[in-house]
């Protein structure tokens, strides 16, 4: 593994935030004032109404302004939009009926989007199973990264959100070298800590000490020489399965972001339906915001 030649700073222009009037998403828009403070961002707060049903004798849509299921969600929006904590008004809301994918997609490519900030009610198991998981369709779908806030994630309250420590876990894959940057320069931009965690099967006891040696120089040629000027790494190797491992590192350090790569979806109801994968179990129980790039 290469290190990266140069450290690319993200730039947030435009930041979404989807809602569903949530206690969860109202947990999640103070984190996106946070950074569009920090990076002079724009914030769109949007909503996706349900898609109106077929009926089997066809009727006129009733116009906007009469139909109460669409008044109900627009005076919510306007609530949840200006009950913002930290006080930052969005600068713009966005109500539209549709299929949820198809709805955030086209507001992310119309507005530019460099970051999608949701909510999760980290559902798994059956419930997972039957209903899915609206902010996994978003992160396994979004060309963009997305901060996603699990039921487990604190609120804000008026304060700001302090990135004095950041967790990496890698499993050396391309998909996850892809998250690299963006862990690099948050680091860069908070001075914070950058811990990097790479997680093994366990080997005989003998063969341990060479495995974790190995594992942790493999982690250290990730990262650029000058790294050490605006970042602390830390090199972590643990024979651990992942999600565990990942949850137990992020709680015993008090890790304020977890930044992960995540793979594409396969555009199947199937697998964003499955309740193992390693990045829904890990913003499901995480209790510091998870920020996900798809690789």
């Amino acid at each position: 593994m290469e290190a990266l030649r140069t450290n690319a700073r993200i730039s947030l222009r435009n930041i979404l935030v989807t809602t569903d009037f949530s206690q969860v998403s109202r947990t999640a828009l103070p984190y996106a004032t946070a950074l569009s403070r920090q990076y002079e961002a724009r914030i769109v707060v949007a909503h996706a109404l349900s898609p109106e049903p077929h009926l089997s004798v066809p009727v006129d849509p009733l116009p906007l302004e009469d139909d109460p299921v669409w008044l109900e969600a627009e005076g919510k929006l306007a609530k949840f939009a200006l009950g913002n904590p930290l006080g930052v008004r969005p600068a713009e809301m966005l109500l539209e009926r549709g299929d949820f994918w198809n709805v955030i997609s086209g507001i992310i490519q119309k507005n530019e989007i460099d970051l999608v900030v949701t909510g999760t009610h980290g559902r798994q198991g059956l419930k997972r199973l039957v209903l899915g998981s609206a902010a996994e369709k978003i992160y396994r779908r979004a060309t963009c990264p997305v901060l996603t806030i699990g039921p487990q994630v604190p609120a804000l309250g008026g304060s700001d959100w302090k990135l004095k420590t950041i967790l990496f876990p890698t499993d050396g894959s391309e998909v996850s070298r892809k998250a690299l940057p963006y862990a690099l320069s948050l680091a860069e931009e908070n001075q914070a800590n950058l811990i990097f965690l790479q997680l093994m099967p366990l080997v005989p006891y003998q063969y341990q000490e060479s495995e974790e040696a190995s594992a942790r120089e493999s982690l250290r040629m990730l990262v650029p020489e000058e790294a050490a000027a605006w970042c602390k790494p830390e090199y972590v190797a643990r024979f651990e399965f992942p999600v565990e491992g990942i949850l137990r590192l992020a709680q015993e350090r008090d890790v304020d972001v977890i930044v992960m790569g995540v793979t594409k979806s396969r555009e199947t109801v199937l697998q964003e339906h499955l309740p193992w994968p390693i990045a829904s179990r890990v913003v499901a129980q995480a209790h510091c915001p998870v920020l996900t790039v798809r690789g």
